[in-house]
């Protein structure tokens, strides 16, 4: 079977997906992304996610474009070309104090790791975008983020071997980006980005272009 006509039989099949015990109204967010070479993998979709059926639409997804498009690919190209993940795939609901969204739980995140292994085995990427802390533990160790963001990481998975390029959470509840030497190691994660994209002929030949 082609690998798109297995993607899309997986999308049907993901967004069918009601095994946590949700809110009737919440259903899985699905990547439209036809035939990528690379995945971006972020935490869980938030209220605006959940209401229009389109990871990253939010004020997080605004700041994740921006940091994209300093990388050269603008949001309706990415959208097409890089299939967005989540380790969960559905909005857990309000944080209990108030503040953001649930962190998924433990249960929640090993039911829906069968989507993202599933989508590893179909798409075999060969960029991996994890984007926030929670999506860096799926394929990185546990480190400070100052150790793995601004670096390329040869990471193995159920399927194979990628190139990982972590991000920070664009949540602007996340002060990090904003501490010390972290703008720097963003600038050199985009970069590193921007390198493969271009070897993957996703984007226009890096050469020795900025990201600012």
């Amino acid at each position: 079977m082609k690998r798109e006509t297995r993607l899309e039989a997986h999308c049907r099949a993901l967004g069918a997906c009601r095994a946590c015990d949700l809110a009737t109204d919440i259903v899985p967010i699905v990547s439209r992304a036809t035939s990528p070479k690379v995945m971006l993998v972020g935490q869980a979709p938030g209220k605006v996610e959940a209401a229009g059926g389109r990871p990253f639409a939010g004020r997080a997804g605004k700041t994740l474009f921006r940091w994209l498009e300093r990388a050269g690919i603008d949001e309706h190209t990415a959208r097409r070309r890089i299939y967005i993940a989540a380790v969960t795939r559905c909005y857990p609901g309000p944080s209990p104090s108030g503040r953001g969204d649930r962190v998924p739980s433990n249960d929640e995140q090993a039911s829906c790791a069968k989507w993202l292994d599933a989508e590893l085995d179909i798409i075999r990427p060969k960029l991996l975008i994890p984007v926030g802390r929670l999506a860096m533990l799926r394929f990185l160790p546990n480190l400070p983020l100052e150790e793995l963001i601004g670096k390329a990481h040869d990471v193995e998975h159920k399927a194979g071997r990628s190139i990982a390029i972590p991000l920070p959470h664009p949540s602007g509840a996340s002060s990090w980006i904003h501490q010390g030497n972290h703008p720097q190691l963003l600038d050199a994660a985009l970069s590193l980005i921007r390198q493969e994209l271009s070897r993957l002929g996703i984007v226009p030949d890096a050469g020795n272009r900025s990201v600012a």
